[in-house]
């Protein structure tokens, strides 16, 4: 199968990459400068020049593939509900491709705003949160109407692993570092879910070539609920830091636009996905990948 993958030299993307290669197929993948063209080349891939906010090289790429997968988004918070706009315009104009034919659209989302304070599941269908106006879902959802053969994949909020510069994690190493305390929020028994980058790239292959139905969800989740607390705790001893409590009241002022974030709690199964389509993570877990050093080595 020829792929068309957004976001292709990203810290996911990169990991699909090479999982498809690995399966035997072709990929090609969007970039949108001589560097990232580079890398695809240098992974076997083909390049595709455009980015998610040029809609021609968006439609382009689409016409040329057997399959979609939409892994891309533009990571500037400084204009939050721009980028997220700009996802959701991308997934209609490449679903205005697809439509009407089988070719699969795999559209990446997030899971913790799913059903937060309880276990979210893959029948839940996930709201748009005010504090974060990505509705990538709802995008999906209008394209699988319009006879698209979509479907999405929550991603944990931690999707973990080397070279992670975007991931809850490093959001939270870079504040500790700032602050000089690793902190959590309120008693820090709030939960996030996780899983590795590796893993994620083998769900989206499996999703791509078994999973698609109109508005099928994955849970791309390897470890279902993490206190935040032990995450802060590990951070704290690789820094070598304090780690402290942060009130509810004062944890905007600690984390500025990420204490929604460090408060949410989000514990999220994906047995229904591993059920169906037969994926099982395997490699390392949050925990031991912050003790390796690998978010706090430099």
């Amino acid at each position: 199968m020829r792929v068309f993958v957004t976001g292709a030299t990203g810290f996911i993307g990169t990991a699909i990459v090479r999982e498809l290669i690995g399966a035997g197929h072709q990929v090609l993948g969007l970039a949108r400068s001589e560097a990232s063209s580079q890398k695809l080349i240098n992974a076997g891939a083909e390049v595709h020049r455009g980015d998610l906010e040029d809609l021609d090289s968006l439609r382009s790429g689409a016409a040329l593939a057997d399959g979609v997968i939409h892994a891309g988004f533009i990571h500037d918070f400084t204009r939050l509900a721009e980028v997220c706009r700009a996802d959701s315009v991308a997934i209609e104009t490449i679903g205005n491709v697809l439509a009407g034919s089988d070719r699969p659209f795999i559209i990446t989302s997030g899971s913790a705003l799913v059903s937060p304070g309880r276990v979210a599941t893959e029948d839940i269908i996930a709201p748009v949160d005010p504090a974060w106006p990505r509705a990538s879902e709802q995008a999906a959802d209008a394209v699988a109407a319009s006879g698209v053969n979509a479907a999405v994949i929550r991603l944990s909020p931690s999707v973990h692993g080397e070279d992670d510069n975007h991931g809850f994690v490093s959001f939270l190493v870079n504040i500790a570092r700032e602050k000089g305390v690793s902190a959590y929020v309120g008693d820090g028994l709030n939960r996030w879910n996780a899983v590795h980058r590796f893993d994620a790239a083998t769900l989206y292959r499996l999703a791509l070539e078994h999973g698609t139905s109109a508005a099928a969800r994955f849970h791309g989740v390897a470890e279902e609920a993490i206190p935040v607390k032990s995450i802060a705790e590990a951070i704290g001893k690789q820094l070598n830091i304090p780690v402290v409590s942060v009130a509810h009241e004062t944890a905007a002022e600690h984390f500025g636009w990420f204490a929604h974030m460090a408060a949410i709690d989000c514990p999220t199964s994906s047995k229904r996905t591993q059920e169906q389509l037969n994926w099982h993570p395997t490699h390392s877990t949050l925990l031991a990948d912050i003790e390796s050093g690998i978010y706090t080595k430099n």
